[in-house]
């Protein structure tokens, strides 16, 4: 019981850093599109806008989710980072790079500074989010064993799947990102970014759909078991991703930017817990399960306490920050405009 509970604990970390995190990973990407310095600035201004106040933050999940994977299920972990350490350095400096580059940016007054800066706060936000997609898709796929560094180190996250899943990753995070800035846009009055935002959810949304159904076929070649579990088990979760994703992709077309955000991170969320309750009781496909991999009692329980107690003074912290960046008036917002 309390091993089932500390995984759906974690499940609820993962799903929340994809879609918090995983949207300002999105925001670099467009930021990456924008363009040349005079047609890019108004919608660089917007995505420094929307994430400026919140993108360290939201690294809380990531570190939350790998805390209670070492505590509560220290030989999977040992046998991830172990065996799939490249991938994950490499999500390491990604980060690094991109909080460093996006502060300097903000911090430099010449243009080449922020050019530079640019460059490597977009790119870093384009090629973290793949890393973190190979690394779900290698274990995914059972290229992860048991024990340290069994596995191999190259081929584990080089793979059919671990490139399935590094592009969905880039794609969910662009597709969140656009919708999240859509609405920020329309609820400061600026309804040429709105639209501008709408128009590039509705485009990725697509694409994501059309990665997705031609990832079908890459699973059942390259990863049958977890084919198996989502077409099965998982089924009804994979169903209604897909429902919630046409239903976002309607609204979007109709301009409903403030019910979309639901439905979206809604799809986004279906889909990544439909892989869980795909591969669920396993950990570590085929044969590492939850129980056996789990830690003893005493350690869960108090793990699981002590997240109480933070989540005490964690979840009112976040809404709170969240929820004043929100109220921010479209006026203050403006006067930011005319004084960049």
């Amino acid at each position: 019981m309390l091993a089932n509970t500390a995984l759906a604990v974690m499940w609820i970390g993962l799903t929340c850093y994809a879609l918090f995190g995983g949207a300002d990973f999105g925001a670099g990407l467009w930021d990456l599109l924008a363009g040349g310095s005079a047609h890019g600035r108004p919608p660089r201004r917007l995505i420094e806008h929307s994430i400026g106040p919140v993108w360290e933050a939201n690294h809380v999940w990531l570190i939350f989710v790998v805390v209670l994977l070492w505590t509560g299920f220290s030989p999977v972990f040992a046998a991830v980072m172990s065996t799939l350490y490249i991938p994950l350095t490499l999500t390491a400096l990604g980060i690094i790079a991109r909080g460093a580059a996006f502060a300097f940016r903000k911090a430099s007054a010449q243009v080449w500074q922020q050019r530079l800066f640019g460059a490597c706060f977009a790119l870093s936000s384009v090629v973290t989010p793949y890393f973190l997609g190979s690394v779900a898709g290698a274990v995914a796929s059972g290229r992860v064993p048991p024990g340290l560094a069994t596995g191999d180190v190259i081929t584990s996250w080089l793979n059919p799947t671990s490139a399935l899943g590094g592009v969905l990753a880039i794609l969910a995070c662009a597709y969140l990102a656009a919708v999240y800035l859509s609405g920020d846009a329309a609820r400061a009055g600026e309804t040429d970014l709105a639209t501008y935002f709408r128009h590039r959810a509705l485009a990725t949304g697509m694409v994501t759909g059309v990665v997705a159904l031609a990832g079908i076929a890459i699973l059942h070649a390259d990863a049958p078991r977890l084919f198996h579990g989502l077409t099965h088990r998982a089924l009804p979760l994979v169903v209604v991703s897909a429902v919630l994703g046409a239903a976002s992709l309607v609204l979007l077309w109709r301009a409903e930017l403030t019910f979309v955000r639901v439905t979206a991170a809604a799809a986004v969320a279906a889909i990544l817990w439909s892989w869980g309750l795909a591969q669920y009781p396993v950990m570590l496909p085929p044969s590492v399960t939850v129980s056996a991999s789990a830690s003893q009692a005493s350690v869960l329980g108090t793990s699981l306490a002590t997240l109480a107690v933070g989540a005490v003074l964690l979840f009112p912290s976040l809404w709170w920050l969240y929820a004043l960046f929100q109220r921010r008036p479209a006026a203050a917002h403006t006067e930011d405009r005319r004084g960049s």
